[in-house]
């Protein structure tokens, strides 16, 4: 086991906790974030209180099971202060943290509505949970990082943030507050990378092409849409992260612009990489 650590948001589930599990086979200890800590609770998702399959302590014992480390911090991305006070305990309990995972993403109403429809509440949580709240980690951890001179932050975009629609969000496509804000995201990088040239520092966005989740058919996610893209798998974009946690990208790939998770996993023959939560 090295000493390097991760931060990992999002990871009750799906890419998050894949990430958390493949993180762990590199070596890397991981403190996990979530609003669901256990089995079976219920939270909003899209409008509907429901119980989803996954959670930080079924993570936790898939990444021990990988012979790695992890610390459970429940947090909330439209509650930055609980995100504060997870990043502050990892890093009380760990003394660093290497690597930043900016992956949840906000999973309440608005997501798909369209423009003339959306609601100013709407807007400003999404922004809360994809905008303001990474920054919020950012500013808590990136310190840290640029005074070692060592660390890499990722952040999820999305391909609809820098695509226009093939057609309206209910007929196939997407709205507009959504890729608003994995756009303004996909700034932060930039803005990191000229501030604080020369410290070490890594900074990529990194897009996942169609991960299909509970979540999405949650919010109508149907095959009019799937029909458009061909689906990534969690486990796939995972094994990506890890090989983007300990390799430097070539310029080929515009690492400073939008790393496209499907491209990577399909040239480094990781596309097929299993499911790392049931082993």
């Amino acid at each position: 086991m090295s000493d390097k650590v991760a931060f990992i948001t999002g990871a009750s589930r799906g890419i998050g906790a894949e990430s958390a599990v493949a993180l762990a086979q590199a070596g890397y200890r991981v403190a996990i974030t979530a609003r669901t800590l256990s089995d079976g609770e219920t939270h909003d998702h899209v409008g509907s209180s429901v119980a989803l399959s996954g959670s930080l302590e079924a993570t936790a014992k898939a990444v021990e099971r990988a012979g790695g480390e992890a610390l459970c911090l429940r947090g909330d991305i439209l509650k930055p202060e609980t995100m504060r006070v997870a990043a502050q305990a990892a890093l009380k309990h760990f003394g660093r943290i290497d690597l930043l995972f900016n992956n949840a993403v906000y999973q309440g109403t608005g997501n798909i509505e369209a423009l003339l429809d959306v609601s100013e509440e709407q807007l400003w949580a999404i922004y809360q949970g994809n905008v303001f709240t990474p920054l919020a980690l950012v500013k808590a951890i990136v310190p840290g990082m640029i005074d070692r001179m060592s660390g890499t932050v990722l952040n999820m975009v999305s391909h609809s943030a820098f695509t226009d629609p093939p057609a309206a969000a209910d007929s196939g496509g997407w709205g507009f507050a959504y890729p608003s804000s994995k756009a303004a995201l996909a700034r932060m990088g930039a803005s990191l990378r000229a501030e604080h040239p020369a410290k070490g520092l890594r900074v990529f966005n990194l897009e996942p092409g169609l991960v299909m989740t509970d979540v999405m058919r949650l919010a109508g996610i149907d095959d009019a849409v799937m029909a458009r893209f061909k689906p990534c798998t969690p486990a796939a974009i995972a094994a990506v992260v890890k090989w983007l946690a300990n390799n430097e990208p070539p310029q080929a790939w515009e690492p400073q612009n939008v790393l496209r998770g499907p491209a990577i996993a399909k040239e480094l023959k990781l596309l097929q990489s299993p499911s790392l939560l049931d082993t």
